[in-house]
């Protein structure tokens, strides 16, 4: 019976919660306790009662929403990582490469840097174990080396002109986790930032970088958030804070136990003057859509790219006793406006398909495909500019996929690691004569160019993958191609910001959102 007291204790607690409810709800609570009693005591054999409670709560979730959702203990420590703003570990970026971790870069001031790990070096064993050609998981890998702040791990590395394997006794530390990927001037007084998730210090690295930028005489802002999906609530409120004026409302949440609460813009913003552009797409989700939904309804900037995910529901964490989680959701979020950007679910909706279905329905190509009833119709807060809820952000200026370049043969070489594989080959063959020949970003972005020797690589590569050639299509997204492995090899041997200063000059949302805040007649009015 003592094993049973943790659950019914959770039980009465419900019990308990709908005590003001009907009786209904309460015999229902009954019912579950009651089976699962019996389970416990009288099943034939002895049952993992963890296993099958965890089981029953699933259940139970997946009977709401698409984003209901349990985590054990091992899961909630990895969600949270990315959020919280750091790790404890050896302080690398790395890639796996024929089963072997290829050092990307180490982190500035980090363990690894400290010590002397390099740029190019592999790490073949982590406390005398091999996880080099031993086909170990990236999870188990990632175990290993991380780990408390002062404990020590030592690393054998391989390093090219080296016949002996190196040793390194690395202190673990405290390791960074930065979201925001690029800032940088864009053009003459336009500054660009790229946004990849919004976690605990987005905000700080958002603001610094709008400092930073303002320094080289920013006026204009390209604000990135295509591919972000979301995070903290907190860091996308004190984000839209920046570009409105006090008091004006960024969000709204309410649900049916959740009463209606409000999220308003605080004190002066940074940048609530000089043009300003969001660049979404399908990808961009939660908090993403809350910030360009403020942005788009207050009339304070321009929309461009493609309609957001719609993920427009709200998430409160329920701690059980074990460190396990449920994320149960509680309430709906709505824009200033008051629709909600929460796309369609239940029985009879595939929601895990839906980018798929846009894609087949050609809602990436063409804006003409997208549809919202008039019940969905709202009105922006200054210009009274009709936008729709129900499914995401539909941006100002639509800007199409390109399927043309995004070919079925580049397609296959991305999804069998063929880009990244050459971009690894490529780095670790010649990364010190590229840092000879090109001192600065400057000098290899105008002079760097893709040659021959690289694509040869690139062909080898492909046939170790068992990706069939096609002139015809290699041909076709040959340009793209070239800029992929120029942005990748710029980020090895720089940072992010250079791989999206080479990368985003190929990238049509960008180059439109570019256009749009150069353009004479900058604004809002009228339809897009």
């Amino acid at each position: 019976m003592k094993r049973l007291l943790p659950i019914i204790a959770l039980m009465l607690c419900t019990m308990a919660g709908v005590a003001q409810n009907n009786n209904a709800d309460m015999e229902q609570v009954r019912k579950l306790v009651l089976a699962h009693s019996a389970i416990a005591n009288l099943y034939v054999d002895k049952p993992d009662e963890a296993k099958v409670v965890e089981a029953a709560i699933r259940a139970m979730l997946k009977e709401l929403d698409p984003h209901s959702t349990y985590l054990t203990a091992k899961e909630v420590e990895k969600m949270n990582e990315p959020l919280q703003g750091n790790f404890e570990g050896i302080g690398v970026q790395f890639n796996m490469a024929d089963d072997t971790l290829f050092v990307i870069q180490t982190v500035s001031k980090g363990p690894s840097e400290k010590v002397g790990i390099l740029p190019g070096d592999r790490i073949v064993t982590v406390n005398d174990t091999a996880i080099a050609g031993v086909k170990m998981a990236r999870d188990e890998i990632m175990k290993r080396l991380r780990g408390p702040k002062g404990s020590v791990v030592e690393l054998g590395i391989v390093r090219r002109g080296y016949d002996e394997k190196l040793t390194f006794r690395v202190t673990r530390d405290k390791i960074p986790v930065h979201t925001l990927d690029a800032a940088y001037m864009i053009a003459p007084k336009v500054g660009y930032i790229k946004i990849s998730s919004f976690g605990a210090t987005t905000h700080k690295e958002f603001s610094d970088a709008l400092a930073t930028l303002k320094e080289q005489k920013m006026q204009h802002l390209i604000l990135d958030l295509q591919g972000n999906g979301g995070g903290y609530l907190k860091a996308a409120v004190d984000m839209a804070s920046d570009f409105l004026q006090p008091g004006q409302q960024i969000v709204y949440t309410e649900g049916n136990s959740s009463p209606r609460s409000e999220f308003n813009a605080e004190g002066k913003g940074q940048f609530c003057e000089g043009r300003l552009v969001v660049l979404i797409d399908e990808y961009s989700a939660s908090a993403s859509e809350i910030v360009t939904g403020a942005v788009q309804d207050w009339d304070r900037g321009v929309v461009v790219g493609r309609r957001s995910f719609g993920k427009g529901l709200v998430q409160r964490p329920i701690p059980l006793p074990d460190g396990s989680l449920i994320r149960l959701t509680v309430a709906r979020y709505h824009t200033p406006s008051g629709r909600c950007i929460q796309k369609p679910y239940g029985e009879d909706i595939d929601y895990r398909k839906d980018l798929v279905d846009r894609f087949n329905k050609g809602e990436l190509m063409h804006a003409d495909s997208i549809h919202f009833p008039d019940s969905l119709k709202y009105q922006t807060k200054q210009l009274a500019r009709t936008v729709y809820g129900g499914g995401g952000i539909m941006p100002d200026y639509f800007v199409p996929l390109d399927t043309l370049t995004y070919t079925k043969y580049h397609r296959e070489l991305t999804a069998k690691g063929v880009i990244v594989n050459t971009n690894l080959a490529v780095i670790d063959r010649y990364r010190k004569d590229y840092e000879k020949r090109y001192p600065d970003f400057k000098t290899y972005n105008k002079r760097f160019e893709v040659d021959d020797t690289i694509l040869d690589i690139l062909r080898s590569e492909a046939d170790k993958a068992g990706v069939k050639h096609d002139e015809e299509l290699y041909q076709a997204s040959l340009p793209y191609i070239k800029v992929q492995l120029k942005a990748l090899i710029a980020r090895d041997l720089w940072d992010m910001t250079q791989f999206y200063e080479v990368f985003n000059h190929t990238d049509e949302t960008v180059m439109k959102g570019l256009e749009i805040i150069h353009s004479k007649e900058f604004g809002l009015s009228g339809k897009r």
